[in-house]
């Protein structure tokens, strides 16, 4: 069995985004509107005991999330802390920002592929993780990783690593590169984590421009698969007058369309399909749209935080 916790299911920024006045922000900042439900960054966390828990990715909300979740509430003695771990699976501040809110000299352990422990290694305010309490273990495509505790003891969970189409932190650009910006494999990666004893499992896959034969594959007979749920439009932000980038440029993939996620998981067997990750242009973040009900006629899910998986 896992437990899983929904920290936050929007994407950068949050929702509503701290500067953003459109029709949709505007109605979460109300907070009396129960079709415009404010959300935190996306990020969860998962637990095979109840008693250890793994981050996967640290937003800047991290604070927020740990005090709006009792299950990450200090328990044992003046400091401590049920967080085991976090697993990151890209180096954008929207995954790894979080961590400077775990600073005080309580021990876990982070995971990542080399290229985004690279990002942590080369940017020295993250040298406010003491290296004597904070380990970094490196994780390797394709191979099952098992979690342990910060006193070493395997934690009941496995976690598997595999490549996913994306994009270079946006920070680290290289508009010299080409098209890629200087992106490699190991930049963004999805997760299969499973329950080392029972085998229950489930994907998180929150950053991916397109679906791959290898992803699909891999999430057929899946019980759950949280999936990168930014744009329903490709060009959604670009139409609203937000941004000049398309989802694609991003290196998100849009929800609708032929093109988009809806289409390209309707022949693959998945139990419960969950977006995460969901913009605050993304209009299924409103309960009362069209794209909403579209979405969830689908057999679509929208992840909202406070949401407890068991799976």
């Amino acid at each position: 069995m896992l437990r899983i916790l929904v920290l936050g299911a929007a994407a950068g920024g949050g929702f509503p985004q701290w500067n953003c006045n459109c029709p949709s922000c505007a109605r979460a900042r109300d907070g009396a509107d129960s079709a415009a439900a404010p959300a935190l960054q996306a990020s969860v966390a998962v637990s095979a005991d109840g008693k250890s828990w793994f981050l996967l990715n640290a937003t800047p909300d991290l604070r927020q999330q740990i005090n709006d979740n009792r299950e990450l509430h200090p328990a044992d003695g003046l400091r401590s802390s049920p967080i085991a771990g976090v697993i990151l699976t890209n180096g954008d501040v929207d995954a790894v920002a979080g961590l400077l809110n775990l600073r005080e000299s309580t021990p876990f352990t982070v995971y990542a592929h080399p290229r985004v422990l690279r990002i942590l290694a080369d940017n020295p305010i993250f040298n406010v993780l003491n290296p004597a309490l904070v380990k970094r273990r490196e994780l390797t495509l394709g191979r099952k990783e098992a979690l342990v505790r910060p006193d070493g003891i395997p934690a009941g969970i496995d976690v598997e690593p595999f490549a996913v189409p994306g994009k270079v932190a946006l920070y680290l650009e290289d508009d010299s590169s080409g098209d890629d910006f200087g992106s490699e494999v190991g930049d963004t990666v999805g997760l299969r984590v499973s329950n080392a004893e029972d085998g229950s499992f489930f994907y998180f896959i929150a950053n991916c421009v397109h679906l791959t034969p290898d992803i699909a594959q891999r999430v057929e007979g899946a019980p759950l698969v949280f999936f990168d749920g930014t744009l329903w439009r490709d060009d959604e932000m670009v139409t609203a007058n937000m941004s000049a980038k398309t989802g694609r440029r991003m290196g998100h993939i849009s929800m609708g369309g032929p093109d988009g996620s809806i289409a390209a998981f309707a022949k693959l067997d998945v139990a419960r399909k969950m977006f995460l990750h969901i913009n605050n242009s993304n209009p299924v973040l409103l309960k009362d749209t069209p794209e909403r009900a579209e979405l969830e006629q689908a057999g679509w899910e929208v992840a909202k935080d406070g949401m407890e998986i068991v799976i």
